[in-house]
């Protein structure tokens, strides 16, 4: 097998939450592309539909879309019947549902975070759960957690402890189930991004101002990142290329972390 077959995910079926759009549907066309069939997991199923039938129109591969609550166990243990019904298997899973919620501490509802963190964490835990002991019985999977550059530092200057907790939640979830289940040849791993220029985050670099000007400051590329950025780290994690890698934070930030 030469270097490049080993990026090849022809016939495999790959599970994106959150996949309907922004980073989540950059991943999953990256999956597309390389052959993998793909289930797009998303609250949103109108979108999911849309973006389902490109990729069959665009790269010739199978796509379904599905509705989830990630935050509902009947919902996930739902939907991975569902593709166990349609595809037999479940060969790679993204973990990427996620939400935001800029407060101060002081200020934040009990009711924001634990929205937070029931979608950011206990959602990422549902869902590598139920697809877990699939992959078990299967001897073999990849669940790429996406977290994110703020589970290893505190942003600033916007006020998120909630999301910056759950993103470090899940780096760690991500370490413990690599550990767990590397006896089962299931890899887990984690991407965490820095600042992406999504249909979500759009406006705020349209508009500018201090926040967006401090992003950027402590950026040592001084730019946001896109969503088709992510496509090759998360090829590789999904893939037999990184057939010795578990439990690894793979950060793609432009190098704020590095200052």
């Amino acid at each position: 097998m030469t270097i490049l077959n080993k990026f090849s995910l022809k016939d495999k079926v790959s599970i994106v939450t959150g996949g309907a759009m922004g980073l989540g549907k950059a991943m999953a066309e990256a999956m597309a592309q390389a052959g993998s069939h793909i289930v797009i997991a998303d609250l949103n199923l109108e979108e999911s539909k849309k973006t389902a039938e490109e990729f069959k129109r665009n790269e010739g591969i199978e796509a379904i879309a599905i509705r989830i609550d990630v935050t509902k166990e009947d919902q996930v243990n739902d939907m991975v019947t569902r593709v166990m019904d349609h595809f037999g298997k479940i060969d790679v899973l993204f973990n990427n549902a996620g939400i935001t919620v800029h407060e101060k501490a002081e200020n934040m509802s009990f009711e924001d975070w634990n929205k937070v963190i029931n979608i950011n964490l206990n959602g990422v835990f549902l869902v590598s759960k139920a697809v877990g002991k699939v992959m078990i019985e299967q001897k073999k999977g990849s669940i790429v957690n996406i977290s994110s550059m703020s589970g290893i530092i505190a942003n600033t200057p916007q006020c998120q402890s909630s999301y910056n907790t759950s993103k470090a939640g899940v780096i760690m979830l991500t370490k413990s189930l690599a550990m767990e289940w590397a006896q089962h040849n299931i890899k887990v791993n984690t991407i965490a991004p820095g600042y992406m220029k999504t249909e979500l985050t759009k406006p705020y670099f349209e508009r500018g101002g201090e926040m967006v000007e401090a992003w950027m400051n402590l950026t040592p590329m001084g730019r946001p990142g896109t969503p088709e950025e992510l496509g090759g780290i998360a090829l590789y994690l999904a893939s037999e290329a990184s057939s010795f890698v578990t439990g690894s934070v793979f950060t793609v930030d432009g190098g704020y972390t590095a200052l």
